[in-house]
């Protein structure tokens, strides 16, 4: 389960966190802008396809044993968040995964209209398919894909999608919502629902209500993470700010955003300020588990000295990433959120003063960002990541 925000404006603000199993680190990795040869050869998750002559840089959110990522933003202020969703549609054994499309279209496109291109045309040459986790579950996929200008939702059912232009603000979580036609569609879905009985005639097709294989409420109740998410996002309309993001996705009440089930678990969160011209978009990620046991950590590009990891599969997990740490001490305050408990509210406290504090370091850095050079803005945010680090770390010294 996951959750999935974006919000337009002067900038745009996107936030997600990555609901998985909660033994599965997930790393906060790079891949630099890389040049390829004609005929190489790419090899994601569980199948391979062709390179193409020119990758972006990326900043990924990725679970340690794949290719892809469930979230990630690129060089050009593309940021993307990936969720799973169940349709009528059939399963297949093999594809991209939903995160190898969404890295795809982080290293692969300059705007959000371009990563969304490029992620249909791969689903529909490739398709979807194969094991998302090391416990084989196999799901189809939506996302948002969001630049500072425009932001889209992509839903797909097998080899089938639909999109909608997001107006204002959006949120999706792990049902698939887009009503009626969508705004684009793959050529051919309203006949086939037809054939399938999903629907009566093209009056009748609704994307939502007619491909879920549950019958969903014509609207997301408060107490479901789709319509508390979709309120939130409502009730602050025109005035979402990073802080205020990173706030939604901590939500415990009135339905848990922030996950703390025995098996699944908010296992990295991101949110990004994506800005317009020449200012430089800033990306806060945890990389570790539970948005409100961890800190957001900012990250500027180019991130080639930001604390990064290289964006590769991983065999196993290294009991030295901060993830790992991070993970075993908060291991006595996942319990139970909303029942008091005086040493998690002191970590809790110790986490908050050291977060403010580095987006109060943030906030007074972009004040001047058009009165000095960008190479004193970089070298002053690379100090902050430095520092969000080194606390971060410091949080958890046992």
């Amino acid at each position: 389960m996951c959750d999935t925000y974006v919000a337009l404006g002067n900038c745009t603000i996107f936030g997600k966190n990555s609901d998985r199993l909660g033994a599965e680190a997930q790393l906060i990795t790079h891949a630099p802008k890389m040049r390829y040869s004609k005929g190489d050869v790419l090899e994601c998750t569980h199948i391979s396809i062709p390179q193409v002559s020119e990758t972006a840089s990326v900043l990924l959110s990725q679970p340690y044993w794949m290719w892809g990522s469930e979230i990630g933003a690129n060089e050009y202020s593309v940021a993307i968040g990936n969720e799973a969703v169940a349709t009528k549609e059939p399963l297949s054994e093999t594809g991209l995964l939903g995160m190898d499309l969404l890295r795809l279209g982080l290293e692969r496109g300059k705007s959000a209209k371009e990563a969304l291109d490029i992620i249909i045309k791969l689903l529909e040459t490739h398709g979807q398919g194969g094991a998302h986790n090391k416990k084989g579950l196999n799901y189809h996929n939506s996302m948002i894909i969001a630049d500072p200008k425009e932001a889209y939702v992509l839903e797909t059912a097998g080899k089938w999608w639909i999109v909608e232009i997001v107006e204002d603000f959006r949120s999706i979580s792990n049902n698939i919502s887009i009503r009626g036609k969508g705004d684009m569609r793959k050529e051919g879905i309203i006949q086939h629902a037809i054939e399938q009985n999903y629907c009566n005639d093209e009056d009748d097709f609704d994307f939502k209500m007619i491909f879920s294989p549950s019958q969903l409420p014509d609207v997301f109740p408060l107490d479901s993470r789709d319509g508390c998410s979709l309120n939130q996002l409502a009730n602050n309309s025109g005035k979402i700010t990073p802080e205020m993001m990173m706030n939604f996705l901590r939500t415990h009440d009135p339905v848990r955003i922030c996950m703390h089930q025995r098996n699944d678990q908010s296992t990295s969160s991101q949110v990004s300020e994506l800005k317009q011209g020449n200012l430089h978009s800033v990306h806060w990620l945890t990389g570790s588990t539970m948005p409100c046991l961890s800190i957001f950590k900012p990250h500027v590009f180019p991130i080639e000295e930001n604390e990064i990891i290289e964006a590769k599969k991983y065999p196993e997990i290294n009991p030295n990433w901060f993830w790992a740490k991070h993970s075993e001490f908060i291991a006595p305050f996942k319990k139970k959120p909303n029942v008091e408990n005086l040493e998690r509210e002191k970590y809790y406290n110790k986490l908050r003063k050291i977060e403010n504090g580095l987006i109060n370091e943030v906030k007074q850095l972009e004040h001047q960002e058009m009165s000095i050079s960008s190479e004193e803005y970089l070298k002053r945010m690379r100090t902050i990541n430095k520092s969000a680090w080194e606390k971060s770390f410091s949080a958890i010294d046992t």
